[in-house]
């Protein structure tokens, strides 16, 4: 009987090992966990998901700690760029220099150039009697004609009213009268000429008085002590009479000067004590310097003329160091634009990748690489943010619709249904707008976007929440809880809710790479994150310009193929976790 039993037992030992609670293998047959954790292993794809996201973590937020830059950091250069320097027209205009202590004022001129077109000598205005003598080419000497007597002639004899202050002799008073009885408009006396102009039985006799000149000549000092002498119309007078006439040599108040005449430009020399110097130049080139600091040396403008006069488009002129700096000259019609070239720092932009930035730098000279990781983290960020959000409310409210029932659940999904009228890319490009107007900062627009897109996204999973209470309220666990007494907080949201979380995983999981896509697609438009805060559709909005999208690929490339890595991964995360949970699921 014994040896019986030893035999049976013997026999049948495989088949009646006992398996205690707490053994191992009845854990993991028994576990739910596990049995999730094993499907979800079986799926590849969701295995590659789980690695991108890993990946897209280490990269947004470790990243950036490791980078060596900063996300709003500046890199500059130093490059030699052509800056203006100067401008010259070939001056087509007449320009007047007027005597010290005169006024030829603006509507004289005009009466001025109206008189010289229709080749009168004498003209007026405002009330004044002015008179001109072409002494040149473009070059005229322009008098104002001083009052110096009324004359009535009667029976012969000429009545003489003088001016204050005038003597008029007896000798020019016969002239007058010899010329006015003539007809004569003028008359010459001791070498002073006189004009005559009639106003009834009147005859005004008047004295021309020099008080500016007309000339299309530029004259232009070779240093600041020769710029007074320049705005004398003795010295230019003298000295274009100089150049017309071919003469060498002139003199005024007492001072001499030499010309040296060329078909460029005329140089002017004083005579000093211990020599001649250059005083000034003469030519037909108005050249002005961009800043009022710099000071346009003669021999500069003679240089210029030169390269002109030759058809060159560049010249250069010795320092005062003996340095030779060169010139470049760009002509627009009449406009000549001189440049120099000058050491400047500038915004390292679209640089090219390198060992310093190895995806190089975007408009604003900032690392493309260190933005990307910093974008990775607001990306990242908004996405969970989001999805958080949208679980919270789609929880309560579902929860609480399917488990009350009835007239609670008829009106809370009234409400889901109003807000599933309300469009949402319209509410949301309405919504940066109306931030872009009110210029809310970046980092408070940053919390406002998740908001926004937090309480617009809400209703599928209120939804979703609420048919699953539905079937659930009615199992034999809820009536256990109802029987024990257990208050209606506690049975929605600690025995009803936990059932339906591994559905919400799946949704969240799912939702994460819409919101993320949702994002960037708005700062793409320009209406979700803002400079200076990086994001990585706000990167991509760099594209918008075809010339950047064809010559700086990695401005934007990278960041595309950031957002489509990390929404397939949610995607393929989502997917394997929905399979896991999936009860019917073949082992």
């Amino acid at each position: 009987m014994n040896q019986n039993q030893t035999g049976n037992r013997q026999t049948n030992g495989p088949q009646s090992e006992e398996i205690r609670l707490d053994d191992e293998k009845r854990i993991k047959v028994l576990s739910p966990t596990m049995l999730v954790f094993k499907r979800f292993l079986r799926n590849k794809l969701a295995i590659v998901g789980l690695v991108i996201l890993i990946l897209m973590f280490l990269f947004s937020f470790l990243g950036g700690v490791l980078s060596p830059y900063q996300q709003q950091q500046v890199f500059r250069k130093y490059e030699v760029i052509p800056k203006e320097y100067a401008s010259a027209t070939i001056n087509q205009n007449l320009r007047y220099i007027v005597q010290d202590g005169e006024i030829f004022p603006n509507s004289a001129i005009a009466k001025f150039v109206l008189a010289l077109n229709e080749g009168q000598t004498r003209f007026n205005s405002a009330e004044t009697e002015y008179s001109y003598k072409k002494e040149g080419d473009d070059f005229y000497l322009i008098s104002e004609n001083k009052k110096i007597a009324d004359v009535i002639i009667l029976a012969g004899k000429g009545r003489f009213t003088l001016s204050e202050g005038i003597d008029f002799p007896e000798e020019s008073q016969k002239q007058a009268i010899e010329a006015i009885q003539a007809g004569k408009n003028e008359f010459e006396s001791n070498g002073i000429k006189y004009f005559l102009s009639r106003k009834g039985k009147i005859t005004t006799i008047s004295m021309p008085k020099e008080i500016a000149i007309a000339t299309k000549l530029i004259f232009d000092a070779f240093e600041n002590d020769a710029i007074p002498s320049l705005n004398r119309i003795e010295f230019v007078y003298q000295a274009q009479n100089a150049l017309i006439n071919n003469i060498e040599r002139f003199s005024v108040n007492g001072e001499n000067y030499r010309i040296e005449i060329s078909e460029d430009s005329s140089i002017i020399y004083k005579d000093y004590a211990n020599g001649e110097r250059p005083f000034a130049s003469i030519s037909n080139f108005i050249v002005q310097p961009k800043s009022p600091d710099v000071f346009l040396t003669v021999d500069f403008k003679k240089k210029f003329n030169e390269a002109i006069l030759s058809n060159q488009n560049s010249f250069s002129v010795l320092s005062d160091s003996g340095e030779e700096i060169p010139y470049t000259i760009n002509r627009v019609n009449e406009t000549y634009t001189i440049y120099t070239q000058t050491k400047a720092q500038l915004i390292d932009m679209y640089s090219p990748p390198s060992k310093e930035h190895w995806l190089g730098t975007d408009a604003n000279g900032m690392d493309v690489l260190t933005r990307l990781m910093y974008g990775g983290r607001i990306s990242l960020m908004v996405g969970f943010v989001v999805v958080f959000l949208e679980l919270f409310i789609g929880v309560i409210v579902g929860g609480i619709a399917g488990y009350f029932g009835n007239t609670v659940d008829t009106l809370l999904m009234r409400f889901v249904d109003l807000f599933n009228s309300i469009p949402f890319w319209p509410m949301v490009i309405i919504a940066g707008s109306v931030m872009d107007t009110l210029e809310v900062k970046p980092t408070p627009r940053i919390f406002a976007l998740m908001g926004i897109l937090g309480i617009l996204s809400w209703t599928g999973i209120a939804r979703v929440v609420r048919g699953q209470i539905l079937s659930l309220r009615e199992q034999d666990f809820m009536v256990a809880t109802e029987a024990a007494g257990i208050r209606v907080s506690r049975r929605i949201f600690k025995h009803l809710v936990p059932n339906v979380m591994p559905l919400l995983i799946v949704q969240a999981t799912l939702s994460l790479g819409s919101i993320i896509i949702t994002e960037a697609t708005l700062s793409f438009l320009g209406l979700g994150v803002k400079y200076p805060i990086a994001s990585w559709g706000s990167i991509i909005n760099a594209a918008t310009n075809i010339h950047i999208m064809t010559n700086y690929w990695f401005i934007w490339i990278p960041a595309g193929i950031l957002i489509v890595l990390t929404v397939l991964g949610f995607n393929f995360v989502g997917d394997g976790l929905r399979d896991a949970y999936d009860p019917k699921m073949k082992r």
